[in-house]
């Protein structure tokens, strides 16, 4: 009887293991399907928007070197900008505290880089993906613009925003050489579940505000 139970309930796990990571699997396939369609990797092939954000990272990696994926998402930023793709940018990030605020960081590069101080928007609560391009339309009223980011979190975001109706478009920075660490790829794979889990439940930002005019 304890055997034919446990045969059972093997089965029953078996199965929601197989369920699963079909859905793993097809999400994945999804997000990076939509996201190629709307991604590019020339500025000259990209279309002009008004704004584009470039979606936060730390500057630096835990070993206190440059994290190199923040590094190409400026010069990405500053390339579009000067090749006249974009007539503002938005930095949205994360400020935990203040030893810790990618839109400052984002804005002081960019400055430095030549980007004029009026033509950066800072958004302070960009604590995720979904919230970074959510409020770029909801908080500064943006319902056709680019991201700037890696091509496999701008295909993220990209799904993210074709989904909830938005013209989202995106110009791919560089990307790191070889192989993504597991931690990278076991990353994107929870946000890509997790993904799914916030367009079933209409999931908002963590935070909104008032509402931020951009100039015309």
């Amino acid at each position: 009887m304890i055997r034919k139970w446990a045969i059972r309930l093997l089965l029953v796990l078996a199965f929601v293991w197989l369920a699963f990571s079909i859905f793993v699997i097809w999400i994945n396939l999804e997000v990076t399907k939509t996201g190629k369609q709307f991604s590019f990797d020339s500025v000259g092939a990209i279309p002009h928007n008004h704004c584009a954000v470039v979606l936060g990272t730390n500057k630096f990696i835990s070993t206190g070197k440059i994290n190199l994926y923040y590094t190409y998402r400026i010069q990405a930023a500053v390339l579009l900008y000067k090749s006249k793709k974009t007539d503002y940018i938005i930095v949205s990030g994360d400020n935990k505290h203040r030893s810790y605020n990618e839109p400052v960081s984002m804005f002081n590069d960019l400055v430095e880089a030549g980007i004029p101080k009026e033509r950066i928007v800072l958004d302070y609560a960009g604590f995720r993906t979904l919230d970074s391009v959510v409020r770029c339309y909801m908080v500064f009223g943006q319902h056709k613009f680019t991201v700037i980011s890696q091509p496999f979190h701008n295909h993220r975001a990209v799904f993210i925003g074709r989904k909830r109706g938005l013209e989202v478009f995106a110009f791919n920075a560089g990307d790191l050489n070889g192989r993504p660490s597991i931690k990278v790829i076991l990353r994107e794979i929870g946000a890509r579940v997790l993904l799914a889990y916030d367009l079933i439940m209409g999931t908002q930002p963590h935070f909104l505000g008032e509402q931020i005019k951009i100039p015309d």
